[in-house]
């Protein structure tokens, strides 16, 4: 690792988020945990929203289609009115939003109840987003330069704004072009990174895409766009074959722009 060059050609660089822009020990040891341990007090004081209600009715209905599953957890309906009823649901919730993510599930239902627990959490402080601190220099160097940035997360959009909204380095969300999550397709598919050169309006070789995983670097350059894998603390050890395949970063302070004359 050292100085790798931009090719001339680029015009926007991708983003991951985990172990790329913000550390894999923040998703894993403060977000997370931080639904574990707060969901049933979440639910107690939401309950009577309408979102709330939106949330638990997802994760009833998720419930009931993993109902043959080993181990599932299914959430009954209020047959009446009480405290103790009330507490017997609010339960039967909790141990299901525990079970789905002991599997490490990313049902629609349960990514749906964790996005809005952490836009509570951080708006009232109980989270800032990690970023590295090589990260906000570096953009600001690549927009003066011209190249538009873009964030590309298995997270949805809303938690990647969250994250960048409410971070260490406070609302860095002006750095960033646009916003992209599975929905325009998987990160180890290379027909994602076609739609979103074509969502951006430019060439897959004028993309450079800076990511952590070997798969998701592998299915970017099958759709023709540059990639460099990113070497932080904590995350997955590569290969010796990937680490003499693919050019390597350690920090965005590597990436050396041509000149714009």
């Amino acid at each position: 690792m050292g100085v790798l060059p931009v090719p001339a050609e680029v015009r926007a660089i991708l983003l991951d988020i985990e172990g790329t822009t913000t550390p894999i020990a923040f998703v894993q040891e403060t977000l997370f945990p931080y639904i574990k341990d707060n969901v049933k007090e979440y639910l107690r004081a939401h309950w009577e929203e309408e979102e709330c209600q939106r949330d638990v009715g997802l994760l009833r209905k998720q419930a009931q289609e993993d109902s043959s599953l080993d181990g599932a957890v299914p959430i009954p309906l209020e047959s009446g009115s009480g405290e103790e009823e009330l507490e017997r649901v609010i339960q039967a919730v909790v141990d299901n939003v525990h079970w789905q993510m002991s599997l490490d599930r990313k049902t629609t239902a349960l990514k749906q109840l964790q996005g809005h627990m952490w836009r509570a959490a951080y708006a009232t402080g109980h989270v800032k987003g990690e970023i590295f601190e090589d990260v906000v220099p570096a953009i600001r160097k690549w927009r003066e330069a011209g190249i538009k940035v873009y964030i590309y997360s298995s997270g949805s959009v809303e938690a990647q704004k969250l994250l960048f909204g409410y971070s260490t380095e406070g609302d860095i969300l002006e750095l960033f072009d646009g916003h992209f999550d599975t929905k325009i397709g998987p990160k180890v598919e290379s027909e994602s990174y076609r739609r979103i050169a074509a969502s951006i309006g430019c060439a897959t070789n004028n993309i450079l895409f800076l990511t952590d995983v070997p798969r998701e670097a592998n299915a970017a350059e099958e759709a023709d766009t540059h990639v460099a894998v990113v070497i932080r603390p904590g995350n997955a050890g590569l290969t010796d074959d990937e680490k003499s395949y693919y050019s390597l970063i350690s920090s965005f302070t590597e990436l050396f722009l041509p000149s714009s004359t």
